[in-house]
């Protein structure tokens, strides 16, 4: 079966790629706070190189280099494998470790908030044709309820009735399996030679600037909250 690719060369709107991008912004805030106290002297560095990375992709995109759908291998790996390679990296090294050991888990937690706005913003893109209805939480994406749970999890967890450290370990699992349930989605329905799902509607929106930034930047800042809070959970 040959995916619809009307929508391919269809730019997304101009509101909902700022929407997301102000989305981006309060994450890059969010990531200040949590590894300024752990890293000051690296922070600015570290930052520097997120927006880099940002630039990067937003600078490919915009040239339609992601849309090259057919290409071997496929592009998209080209966004995200550098994040997965970096997250992997930082789990193998000492001070790598010493350093997700110094995070806040408060903050870790407060991170996934973020998965709230993506959803309603990918719920839009479903609606102009970007991405299938699978991926939204319409479809089998039920991401979502990460995000509306972590500032219950934050507040019970480190607030002064204190609910064991257990409880949002589970959490931190259940959330996961969230995360990794949506990314299948994604890519099962991205209009590349492995696609199975999304047909008549194929997810093509996160090849586009600005929601390249989701596969090759929030996706990989939630995975990473995620592992640092079980390893140290």
């Amino acid at each position: 079966m040959q995916p619809d690719l009307r929508y391919l060369s269809v730019p997304i709107p101009g509101w909902l790629s700022v929407s997301f991008a102000g989305l981006v912004v309060l994450l890059i805030i969010g990531i200040y706070y949590t590894i300024r106290p752990v890293a000051e002297k690296q922070t600015p560095f570290i930052l520097l190189g997120c927006l880099l990375w940002l630039s990067l992709l937003f600078g490919l995109a915009q040239n339609a280099f992601f849309l090259k759908t057919q290409a071997v291998p496929p592009r998209f790996l080209a966004a995200v494998l550098p994040p997965f390679l970096f997250i992997t990296g930082t789990f193998l090294s000492r001070k790598g470790r010493k350093f997700i050991d110094g995070l806040s888990m408060r903050r870790l937690t407060w991170v996934h908030t973020v998965r709230i706005g993506v959803e309603l913003l990918l719920f839009q893109l479903f609606a102009v044709g970007q991405i299938p209805q699978a991926m939204t939480f319409e479809g089998r994406n039920w991401d979502i309820l990460a995000g509306l749970t972590a500032p219950l999890m934050a507040m019970m967890v480190f607030g002064p009735k204190k609910w064991s450290p257990r409880v949002l370990l589970w959490w931190n699992i259940a959330a996961l399996g969230l995360l990794i349930n949506i990314v299948a989605t994604a890519v099962l329905s991205a209009p590349l030679p492995f696609q199975q799902l999304g047909f008549e509607q194929p997810n093509v929106g996160v090849l586009k600037p600005a929601f390249i930034w989701l596969p090759g930047f929030v996706v990989p800042i939630v995975l990473f909250s995620h592992l640092a809070a079980i390893r140290r959970l």
